[in-house]
C-alpha cells in the first residue's frame, strides 16, 4: 500500500468534500485522516491523508477531481509519502544546524539533507561527521549579487525542494527569494513582529521585556515579515542580561525551527496571502 496526501484550496462551495471523497473511493483509495477549514472570507482548505494500491495513477485522480470540480480557482495537489529534499544554509552558529542534523541522523525528519552551504567554514568539521557535503562560499571580495550567484550555482546541483536558513545571517535579495518562492524557511530570534532585524535580544533587553521568543517563517521580500509557521516564547525577568536572553533564546529558536520543519515536511502548511493555514 502507498500513502499520499491530497491538498485542496480555493473558494468554498457546496459538495466539495463529497466530490473529493467520492473520487478517492472510485479510485479504490481509503481515507485515513481529513481536516478542513473555511476562512471568514470564504476560502476552503482541506488536507486528506489516504492510502492506495502501489500503482495508483495520481494524474488520473487529479483529472477525475477536475471533472467533478471544474472551478479552476480550486487547486488540487497530491503528494506521495516520501522524504523531501532540503539544503541547509548557515553561518557560524551551530545550535539550529546541529539540532536538524542530529534529528536527521536519527530519522526524525521527513527529509533528505542533501548539503550544507555556508559563507564561513566554521561548521565544516561538524557537518563532515554526518557525511553530508559542505560548501563554503565566502563573501570576501564579492558583491551580494556575485555571492548569491555562486550560492545558486551550488544549489542547482541539488535542486532542493526547500531551503532552510539555519541561522544564515544574511539578507537575501528579491531575485534570490523569487527563484525559491515559498520554499525558503527562516528562523528569526524574536517573537515577530517585535524586534525585527539585527540584535533582537539587545533590543528586548533595553525594552525590559518579560518574554523572549522565536519565529519560524517563510521568506519574502520584506525583512522578517514572511508568513509565520511556528512561534514560541520563554519567560524572563529583570535578572536576565542580553547575554542570558540570547543563551536561552537559542534553545527556543532550535525547537521552533524543528516544529516548523515538521509541519512543512508533512504537507500541513498552506500559504494564504501573508499568513499560513496549518491543518
Amino acid at each position: 500500500m502507498a500513502k499520499h496526501t491530497l491538498l485542496m484550496e480555493g473558494p468554498d462551495a457546496k459538495g466539495l468534500i463529497f466530490h473529493v471523497t467520492s473520487v478517492l473511493f472510485n479510485n479504490a483509495c481509503n481515507i485515513h485522516k481529513q481536516d478542513e477549514y473555511v476562512s471568514p472570507s470564504g476560502l476552503f482548505f482541506m488536507r486528506t491523508e489516504f492510502v492506495s494500491a502501489d500503482n495508483l495513477d495520481s494524474e488520473k485522480v487529479l483529472s477525475d477531481l477536475r471533472k467533478q470540480v471544474p472551478n479552476t480557482d480550486i487547486k488540487f495537489t497530491i503528494n506521495p509519502d516520501r522524504k523531501k529534499d532540503i539544503v541547509l544554509l548557515c553561518t557560524k552558529e551551530h545550535h539550529c544546524l546541529s539540532e536538524i542534523l542530529i534529528r536527521y541522523a536519527f530519522e526524525e525528519l521527513n527529509a533528505n539533507v542533501l548539503a550544507v552551504v555556508s559563507n564561513y567554514n566554521t561548521l565544516q568539521p561538524f557537518v563532515s561527521k554526518f557525511g553530508i557535503p559542505f560548501h563554503h562560499i565566502s563573501t570576501e571580495g564579492k558583491t551580494r549579487e556575485e555571492h548569491e550567484a555562486a550560492v545558486i550555482k551550488t544549489l542547482d546541483i541539488y535542486n532542493p525542494e526547500l531551503l532552510i536558513l539555519a541561522k544564515y545571517m544574511r539578507i537575501l535579495s528579491p531575485d534570490f527569494v523569487s527563484k525559491y518562492s515559498n520554499k525558503i524557511i527562516n528562523i528569526h530570534h524574536s517573537f515577530l513582529p517585535a524586534f525585527i532585524g539585527a540584535n533582537p535580544y539587545k533590543q528586548a533587553f533595553e525594552r525590559g521585556v518579560k518574554v523572549i521568543g522565536a519565529t519560524a517563517h517563510f521568506v519574502n521580500d520584506e525583512l522578517d515579515e514572511g508568513p509565520i509557521i511556528a512561534q514560541d516564547t520563554k519567560e524572563v525577568d529583570h535578572r536576565f542580561s542580553a547575554k542570558d536572553m540570547a543563551r536561552d533564546g537559542r534553545d527556543v529558536e532550535k525547537m521552533v525551527l524543528i516544529k516548523a520543519l515538521k509541519l512543512v515536511l508533512n504537507d500541513r502548511v498552506f500559504i494564504f496571502g501573508n499568513r499560513t493555514i496549518i491543518l
